[in-house]
């Protein structure tokens, strides 16, 4: 078991907010991965491998923008469908 290093109580973000934020509103699956990415940042962080913490935090970081940007893409590629389909005729709004 390794002991804490002499930056152990370095402020390391965990990013769990935004998880749990875009697993609500955005794009389930890789909201998760975020959560629990951001769920290991603190036990590495106070175990001592703040190198680890420190990935794990923008691993989660990475995640919920992801999250965030699918969603964005999804709503885009809606828009651009159904508005085509509408100008088209296809469809009747």
């Amino acid at each position: 078991m390794s002991t804490p290093g002499p930056h152990a109580n370095a402020h390391i973000p965990n990013h769990l907010v935004w998880g749990i934020l875009t697993t609500l509103f955005c794009c389930l699956p890789l909201g998760i991965v975020s959560i629990v990415y951001a769920a290991q940042v603190d036990g590495k962080r106070a175990a001592g491998d703040i190198a680890g913490a420190w990935e794990a935090s923008e691993k989660a970081r990475y995640w919920a923008h992801m999250s965030a940007s699918a969603v964005a893409v999804l709503v885009i590629l809606w828009a651009l469908v159904f508005g085509g389909l509408t100008i088209l005729g296809f469809a009747n709004v």
